[in-house]
């Protein structure tokens, strides 16, 4: 039972905003697709670390969901900044339910115990955020990644976060954010958001603070998810 990790799919069956227009997504959701078969098997789970679909709307996401839910293996998925068909947790899991799509489930404001792990997290946001609407979001963030980690404490196991976006990047860090997983003794953070060589260059990866620190975006990872624990 493996838990493996990867975001920003950006999937877009179901509106037009192909990724393959992008230098290194050519055909990637076929070579997402054969990575993950030849990787996942059905009892493993996959954390899915926002960015998952372009849809605006629920309904309009609902080829992508079709998409992950023939794929192998349970999926967790979090919430990223162009997730803009996100909903409340009732209607999220409503639609989830109405469509039959069984093997996907959210983490928002909850936990998931898998194996002896236990996935938390939240979307996250900016580092040094600079207006008082940023620090409000922070804030809301923090509160949903303190909600997140007092439940998998009551779940046991060993608490690993799953955040969109980095706590740290080029030195840049959201310090509210940080001080949540040193207060909580994380010792594994995984996150996405960061594209393209360039801006991989400048993520802050290894240890910091105490914490690994692993980016998981979908073009880093080469379209194959991340085996984060056997």
């Amino acid at each position: 039972m493996a838990l493996y990790a990867i975001a920003d799919l950006h999937l877009s069956f179901g509106v037009e905003k192909p990724m393959d227009v992008f230098a290194g997504w050519e055909n990637y959701t076929k070579r997402l697709e054969d990575n993950w078969r030849a990787l996942v098997q059905p009892e493993d789970t996959v954390v899915i670390a926002g960015d998952i679909s372009w849809a605006m709307k629920l309904q309009e996401a609902e080829a992508d969901f079709r998409f992950l839910e023939q794929l192998p293996g349970r999926k967790l998925i979090l919430k990223g900044n162009h997730d803009l068909w996100w909903s409340t947790r009732k209607k999220l899991e409503t639609f989830l339910s109405d469509k039959g799509f069984s093997s996907i489930s959210i983490v928002h404001n909850s936990a998931v115990r898998v194996g002896d792990q236990t996935v938390c997290g939240s979307r996250g946001w900016l580092y040094n955020a600079q207006t008082a609407a940023d620090q409000k979001i922070v804030n809301r963030e923090v509160g949903r990644l303190e909600t997140s980690l007092r439940e998998g404490e009551k779940l046991g196991g060993r608490p690993i976060v799953f955040l969109h976006y980095p706590p740290v990047y080029d030195m840049d860090c959201c310090e509210e954010i940080l001080q949540v997983l040193e207060h909580h003794q994380i010792t594994d953070c995984y996150f996405g958001h960061i594209h393209g060589n360039q801006a991989a260059r400048r993520a802050v990866l290894g240890v910091y603070h105490g914490i690994r620190m692993h980016l998981v975006a979908c073009d880093y990872l080469s379209f194959c998810p991340l085996l984060v624990r056997n």
